[in-house]
């Protein structure tokens, strides 16, 4: 077993990996995340205490684990000193020694929302659906070779002149659609009163992640969004803004491949994306509601209502296969406790052909319609159960038939929000990695 691990989401995201990082954590000494924004929210219940995180790592919570946002996170200071007050608030401990910042990770500042609105609106009905907050513009930035970096807070006056440059870029989108301007001054004072509150977290992570890695600590690779919003390999252009997948833990942190170690993905035992775009196997359907109010399928950073559906083995057999997983972690199996039937998406129906690979084009995933198979539910709650043959018959019949059908083994099984409610599955993977959670 390798030392190090990256726990990627393996279907549109919200797939719970907050808790799966939340659990490993113990046999961990630093949480790295890789990518993504504050659109990210990672739910944690410890006891009755939920903690929703949104840039931070979830390894913040446990007393020794070192946290790292890496270099391919984009961080708004604003959001980065909200999560600190709340968790100040919690009495985590918070001190730069625990909590570091690349010197190469992105800002998003006030004019990257302001841009995200005017670009939404003028797509129309092409928008993207995305949660406003910034987070493409920063990575539109970062590629145009404009963007403004952590390590830039320390030199203020180099600070001054390119964020002059570049909010007079902007104020020309601004004003060509009746949008108010920006002034640039105001723009520099406030994020250097932010940065001065921030800039003691800010260091060289690759260095210190390597040095760490040489020095036989072990790293935990942390993911936000998922496979399927890839900016590369998702269901373009209804995609986030970054590399999601287990090779972006790489590129996010300066971290050689040859280091990196295993990866798993997490999913759902059911599906569900939020924003627009396709999704074949959607239910707009009573069915539908009773997973999303069952599951409380509402975004942990936005609050928006996740679209609901069965689950899609043509998808993950490609999140497999992108990825390279040596094992998964299924959630939320309880959601489905009563149903009388549960669905499979075992292949699609694209134009009176029958296809088994996840189509490129979107166009042509959003002419597929599913083709299922049916399982008998269970009636006996699986809530709670923590021994895997302690599950219903018909419960363990599903998990095996989604491994069979994914090709991976389903190491571990949620039948719960809180930490200790999962049952190991019957495959290895994630044996070994879990044995200080349990």
């Amino acid at each position: 077993m390798s030392n190090n691990l990256v726990v990627v989401g393996a279907q549109w995201g919200d797939e719970g990996k907050g808790k799966i990082v939340d659990l490993l954590c113990a046999g961990f000494d630093i949480v790295a995340r890789y990518q993504g924004g504050h659109n990210a929210g990672h739910t944690v219940w410890i006891g009755e205490k939920r903690f929703v995180l949104h840039l931070i790592p979830s390894g913040i919570l446990h007393p020794g684990v070192t946290c790292v946002i890496g270099n391919g996170v984009v961080v708004d200071p604003q959001a980065f000193l909200s999560e600190l007050e709340e968790l100040h608030r919690h009495q985590v401990d918070i001190t730069p020694e625990r909590l570091r910042i690349s010197d190469r990770a992105h800002l998003i500042l006030p004019y990257h929302r302001a841009m995200e609105a005017v670009s939404e609106r003028l797509r129309g009905d092409r928008k993207v659906g995305t949660t406003m907050r910034g987070i493409g513009p920063a990575y539109e930035d970062k590629v145009g070779r404009r963007g403004i970096r952590a390590g830039d807070l320390q030199y203020p006056e180099a600070l001054r002149d390119r964020i002059h440059h570049n909010v007079a870029m902007v104020n020309l989108l601004l004003e060509a659609n009746g949008e108010p301007t920006f002034s640039p001054e105001a723009v520099f004072h406030e994020t250097l009163v932010l940065g001065e509150k921030i800039v003691s977290h800010i260091e060289d992570a690759g260095a210190y992640l390597n040095r760490a890695i040489g020095q036989g600590k072990r790293v935990l690779f942390e993911g936000a969004q998922g496979t399927l919003l890839d900016l590369d390999h998702g269901t373009y252009p209804f995609v986030t803004s970054s590399s999601a997948v287990a090779a972006g833990a790489s590129v996010g942190t300066g971290v050689p491949p040859s280091r990196l170690g295993n990866a798993i993905g997490v999913l759902k035992a059911y599906a569900t994306r939020v924003g627009e775009g396709p999704f074949p196997t959607e239910l707009s359907d009573p069915t539908g509601e009773l997973l999303r109010g069952r599951g409380g399928e509402y975004g942990a950073s936005t609050g928006r209502p996740r679209r609901c559906g069965w689950f899609d083995a043509v998808a993950l057999r490609y999140a497999v296969e992108i990825n390279g997983f040596s094992s998964l972690a299924l959630m939320k199996l309880d959601v489905l406790d009563g149903l009388d039937q549960i669905k499979i998406c075992t292949s699609y129906e694209l134009r009176g052909r029958r296809i088994e690979r996840f189509p490129f084009e979107i166009r042509e995933l959003a002419a597929c319609h599913p083709i299922y198979e049916s399982h008998p539910g269970w009636v006996s709650s699986t809530a709670g159960i923590s021994q895997y043959e302690e599950l219903p018959a018909g419960a363990r019949a599903y998990v095996e038939r989604l491994s069979e059908l994914v090709e991976c083994e389903i190491g571990m099984v949620s039948t719960g929000p809180d930490r200790h409610q999962l049952a190991l599955g019957p495959g290895t993977g994630l044996r070994p990695y879990f044995l200080n959670a349990l």
